[in-house]
């Protein structure tokens, strides 16, 4: 008989609390006796939420993916190459790649890091949903600013969108300090020209994080930032 999928219902105040208590006593030593507590508290309300989003996504007909398996981020550090060697993340997050309009693409080259997509992250202080493209390689940021100096009114047309500002503001992201090379000083589209990465949030209350709502509330959000996902996504 197979099993029922859980119902997500909220993180709770002690998942909050959790990652607290994991800020300051970030090692393997704290960590372990706790392990289950984690599972109950953080990673199983989080991979029910990443269910909630995949039907409401397909429903909705929002390009993204949610994917218990896949979408959720490891809470183990690489600390290969970091001088920080707590072995511990004190968020959570996952990935919600772009699937294509057709929502067909499982498994697609358009789920990879740094494809248009979006980003949910629970963090205490800090939960947000966001997305767009960060860290792209340089072919993908070279193609982003000829569209831009090619043709702005379209880029502009979806990034100033009076509903897209309201709720996340602005694209924004790491930026060079003068136009690249290649566009003239002055260029009326410098702000997105000297950009590295196109990326766009939303924070949202430990209220929406604990309430059954918040994959309604995710979704609202995706649903206005889906044209800029896709002109990101259409970018090569």
């Amino acid at each position: 008989m197979a099993v029922a999928a859980p119902t997500f219902s909220g993180f709770r105040p002690e998942a909050i609390q959790f990652l607290v208590d994991l800020q300051a006593n970030n090692d393997r030593a704290w960590f372990q006796p706790r392990k289950s507590e984690y599972e109950r508290l953080l990673k199983e309300p989080l991979e029910a939420l990443l269910i909630a989003l995949e039907e409401r996504f397909r429903s909705r007909g929002i390009p993204l993916r949610a994917d218990p398996a896949k979408s959720p981020f490891r809470i183990y550090r690489d600390v290969r190459f970091s001088k920080d060697k707590s072995p511990y993340k004190t968020n959570i997050g996952a990935s919600l790649p772009w699937a294509g309009d057709e929502a067909a693409e499982i498994g697609s080259a358009a789920a990879t890091a740094h494809a248009s997509g979006g980003y949910f992250h629970l963090q205490p202080g800090e939960i947000f949903v966001g997305g767009g493209v960060w860290h792209p390689e340089k072919a993908w940021l070279d193609a982003f600013r000829g569209r831009v100096d090619q043709d702005a009114a379209g880029v502009r047309v979806v990034f100033d969108d009076p509903v897209f500002v309201a709720t996340f503001g602005h694209v924004s992201g790491d930026s060079l300090r003068r136009v690249p090379t290649g566009f003239a000083p002055d260029h009326p589209d410098a702000d997105l020209l000297k950009l590295k990465d196109v990326t766009f949030g939303r924070h949202l209350s430990d209220d929406d994080a604990m309430s059954p709502g918040l994959p309604d509330v995710i979704c609202d959000t995706f649903e206005v930032a889906t044209p800029a996902m896709r002109l990101l996504a259409s970018i090569a």
